[in-house]
C-alpha cells in the first residue's frame, strides 16, 4: 500500500505529494459530476475529503453516476461513495454528511477550514449561496456549471465565472447574483460546456429528487464524468503550480 500512489508521485514529486496528502477538500454534490470528482481526488492522493449530499441512489442515476449500481439502489450516495473510496485508500480521511447545503446552515460546514471547496450542486439558490460563502473564505473554489443536455465532451471548457459563455445555468446564476446585489468577493474557475441539446423524451419521475433541483434533463456519462475529472484536475493543477 505504501507504493500505491507512486505513479502520481513520479508526476508530482515528493514535496507536492505530501501537500496533496495533507490537503483538505469539501465537495458539495456527489451525483453525475461530483462522484467522479471524488474518485479522481482520492486516487490522486487527497488525504482529507468531506462529501455532502442529501440524496439516495435511484434508478435514474444508473446511466451516469459512479456509485449507482443495481446493488446500491436506495442507499445514501455519500455512504456508498465513502465505502468505495476507502477501498481505494483505506488511510484516507473521508467524512460524509447526508444533508443538503443551504444558506441557513452554511456556518455548520466550516468552509474556512478547507483548502478547496468544490461546488457540484444542482439547486440554483443553494449553488448561489455556496459560491458567495466560499468566496468569503481563504479556500480556493472550483464550480461546475450545467452538465446536462450535452453529448460532445470536446466542448467542455474551464473559464472564470464571469467569462462562462453559452451555459444557461451560468447565466441564471449571474442574473440571480446581480439582482440580489451580492457578487462573489473573488474570482473562481468553472467547468462548463456551451452545447445545449433538447430533451427528446419525457423525464422519468421515480422519486429521485429529494430536494428542489434546477430541472430534470437528459444526461450522458462521458460528459458528466469529464466535468468531474476536470474539477479534480483543477485541484491537482493548483497544488502542482503552488510549489
Amino acid at each position: 500500500m505504501k507504493k500505491w500512489s507512486s505513479r502520481t508521485e513520479m508526476l508530482m514529486g515528493p514535496e507536492r505529494m505530501e501537500r496533496v496528502r495533507n490537503t483538505r477538500v469539501i465537495l458539495f454534490g456527489v451525483g453525475g459530476v461530483g462522484g467522479w470528482c471524488a474518485e479522481a481526488l482520492v486516487r490522486s492522493g487527497i488525504g482529507h475529503l468531506t462529501l455532502v449530499d442529501a440524496d439516495d441512489v435511484h434508478t435514474t442515476n444508473l446511466n451516469r453516476q459512479l456509485m449507482a449500481t443495481t446493488a446500491t439502489l436506495g442507499q445514501p450516495k455519500v455512504e456508498v461513495l465513502q465505502r468505495r473510496l476507502l477501498e481505494i485508500n483505506p488511510e484516507a480521511d473521508i467524512t460524509i454528511r447526508k444533508e443538503r447545503y443551504s444558506d441557513a446552515d452554511h456556518a455548520a460546514f466550516h468552509l474556512e477550514t478547507y483548502d478547496y471547496i468544490i461546488d457540484a450542486i444542482d439547486s440554483l439558490s443553494d449553488k448561489a449561496s455556496l459560491i458567495l460563502r466560499a468566496c468569503d473564505t481563504p479556500a480556493t473554489l472550483f464550480s461546475s456549471m450545467g452538465a446536462a443536455l450535452k453529448i460532445d465532451p470536446t466542448r467542455i471548457r474551464v473559464a472564470e465565472f464571469w467569462d462562462v459563455n453559452g451555459c444557461p445555468l451560468g447565466a441564471a446564476l449571474r442574473k440571480k447574483l446581480r439582482r440580489a446585489g451580492t457578487l462573489p468577493a473573488k474570482k473562481f474557475l468553472c467547468v462548463y460546456d456551451d452545447e445545449l441539446l433538447p430533451n427528446l423524451a419525457e423525464p422519468c419521475h421515480d422519486g429521485s429528487m429529494t430536494y428542489t433541483k434546477v430541472s430534470a434533463n437528459g444526461t450522458s456519462a462521458p460528459v458528466t464524468g469529464i466535468f468531474g475529472f476536470t474539477l479534480a484536475g483543477l485541484v491537482l493543477q493548483d497544488i502542482y503550480r503552488s510549489i
